[in-house]
């Protein structure tokens, strides 16, 4: 069986969600991943391929400038093409952006998966049709999931089968960053202590929050990993005391984590983060480093509540923060953090929606039996 997964996400962008659990679907599925389209200055239309070291299948659109034509028919047509070549007849189609439904409503799967991954709607830029097309998703969905709690609570009167599947972690990828070894070189001069955040830097990072802790600790040093979109790289807080070091791969992140002495879940409070569950969080305790986070409610809960993380409304209380978690003794604190990260990881995260994917195809099979047989 195949799984023809639809994203507005690159496969080689930033390892997230979808890598972790579609990398883990290989096994047992073909597994492709469509991308979003890209333009190209060839004669026609057509798309790219490339199979990742995890054996997934990637498939990229490319639209020919030089053509005319309604861009939904032109990727229908590709992705029927894409299908054929592949001889994908039997799968299920999996979804983390509604905005593939446009050029997909032909398509007959076995089973129907949308993955909400975020509140894609309140992003900057978001398309303004987005919003009903979700409808038309939840609709067509036969099993859902969210890619938190507060993201569940939101959604959950709209699904009769949704669920939420939170952020989860790669322990022993991350646990990497507590033993000893060498500074990445970009990192190396940088004097201590360094808070540290890595990811995405866009509408969602808090500038405000940086800027106050560096203002007010020149002599701390803010360490932050990961590739500037959808913002004026001119806007980010400036001082010598600020080092961007840009996008860095998945394996690198816990060489990098490895050396800073506090680790920020630094996003701001806006309608872009109002249900995000930040993959971080887990993944900087996974790497034994103390962690500050502004009041992201699904860090709040359950790692506030919990006493792994310190929630900090601004750079004032952050600062407090900072200064008791560069002194503490962290040794009962690390073992209440590993006791409540045994049961967090993508492998069980997988395990779960794999059980629910089977279930629905079972489910669906049955009833297309009986109304075979009633006829």
């Amino acid at each position: 069986m195949q799984l023809v997964c639809l994203s507005h996400l690159r496969w080689n962008f930033v390892y997230q969600r979808p890598q972790h659990l579609l990398s883990r679907f290989v096994p047992d599925y073909d597994v492709f991943f469509i991308e979003e389209f890209i333009h190209s200055d060839g004669p026609t239309d057509f798309y790219d391929t490339e199979v990742s070291k995890e054996g997934v299948t990637i498939l990229v659109p490319r639209l020919s400038h030089h053509l005319s034509g309604d861009v939904n028919d032109r990727l229908q047509v590709l992705i029927d093409r894409m299908l054929s070549d592949f001889g994908i007849s039997d799968f299920v189609a999996w979804y983390y952006t509604p905005m593939a439904l446009p050029f997909t409503r032909q398509l007959t799967p076995a089973v129907t998966v949308f993955d909400a991954m975020d509140e894609l709607s309140a992003f900057k830029f978001a398309p303004s049709e987005l919003k009903a097309l979700e409808t038309e998703m939840m609709e067509r969905a036969d099993v859902v999931f969210t890619g938190g709690q507060s993201l569940y609570e939101a959604k959950k009167h709209r699904h009769t089968n949704i669920h939420a599947f939170p952020s989860s972690i790669d322990k022993a990828h991350f646990a990497q960053a507590r033993t000893p070894g060498d500074d990445p070189a970009d990192q190396a001069a940088i004097p201590h202590p360094r808070l540290g955040f890595y990811g995405v830097v866009d509408e969602r990072f808090d500038l405000e929050l940086l800027q106050g802790m560096a203002t007010q600790r020149p002599d701390w040093q803010f360490v932050i990993i990961g590739p500037v979109v959808k913002i004026d790289p001119e806007t980010l807080p400036k001082g010598s005391n600020i080092h961007y070091l840009g996008p860095k791969s998945y394996p690198e992140l816990p060489l990098y984590l490895r050396g800073w002495d506090i680790a920020l879940v630094a996003f701001a409070l806006n309608e872009s983060t109002k249900f995000i569950s930040p993959t971080k969080t887990p993944e900087y305790l996974a790497g034994g480093k103390p962690v500050i986070s502004t009041p992201i409610r699904d860090v709040v809960y359950p790692y506030g509540k919990e006493g792994l993380v310190a929630i900090s409304q601004n750079a004032d209380e952050a600062i407090q923060d900072a200064e008791q978690l560069l002194t503490m003794d962290k040794t009962l604190w690390l073992e209440r953090v590993d006791t409540f990260l045994e049961t967090n990881s993508w492998e069980d995260t997988w395990a779960g929606m794999n059980a629910l994917i089977t279930k629905a195809i079972e489910e669906k099979s049955t009833v297309i039996a009986c109304m075979t047989t009633s006829l």
